[in-house]
């Protein structure tokens, strides 16, 4: 048990029995509470660590901390996903990869991020939750990280986009393009909320969390 200025935080024991948790659990807030009815609210999260509660054993676990003077439950957290949070995690994680051409007045809307082997023409559209990954051309309208990720990436071998949208930032086409460049280039938010344009070489630096697989030397 630890207290902290946002109330007490709990770990749990995820080793023994349902019912030795809430013994032990009923010890620790009967021990931690104010006898002062009058006394101010003090929110209680608890960490369960390695053990799954389900939503019976949520309620039970809610009710114990309410019969407690001046407890009430600011959070439950677990290490443990359900089937379907997984899924729903690796739906939005997944690179969907796509061989086609985006004519003009298709839009392509993925999850995840978005590998696109093909050219988005304009009046085209690709959406992603995620970065997206143009290997041709795009001359169309590209939006990234459409949930709210300002971390998202656009990049495409060729980069005139009629517009550039990564999250809730728009930008038309770069100002700074007068011809093709024979190198791919990338779209992200700088420092000033802005979208910037320049050589994917410089995503290394600027997103190093870009890379999911684990180098082991």
């Amino acid at each position: 048990m630890k207290g902290t200025k946002d109330g007490l935080t709990l770990h749990l024991d995820d080793t023994c029995s349902y019912e030795d948790l809430m013994t032990e659990l009923d010890e620790k807030l009967t021990l931690s509470v104010n006898d002062d009815s009058d006394g101010p609210l003090v929110s209680v999260h608890l960490k369960t660590g390695n053990r799954y509660l389900t939503p019976e054993q949520e309620e039970e676990v809610r009710g114990l901390v309410r019969g407690k003077k001046n407890l009430v439950v600011g959070s439950i957290e677990s290490n443990v996903m359900t089937k379907e949070e997984v899924l729903e995690w690796k739906r939005k994680n997944e690179i969907v990869s796509v061989a086609k051409i985006v004519r003009s007045g298709q839009v392509l809307h993925v999850d995840g991020d978005l590998l696109l082997i093909g050219d988005v023409n304009p009046g085209g559209t690709v959406i992603a939750g995620g970065n997206i990954f143009i290997l041709g051309a795009l001359r169309g309208i590209a939006h990234a990280g459409c949930y709210g990720n300002k971390e998202a990436i656009i990049a495409a071998s060729i980069m005139k986009p009629m517009q550039l949208r990564i999250s809730d930032v728009m930008n038309r086409a770069p100002d700074h393009k007068t011809e093709e460049r024979n190198e791919m280039e990338c779209a992200y938010i700088d420092d000033t909320d802005h979208i910037v344009v320049d050589r994917l070489q410089l995503l290394t630096h600027l997103r190093p969390n870009l890379t999911r697989l684990e180098r082991r030397l």
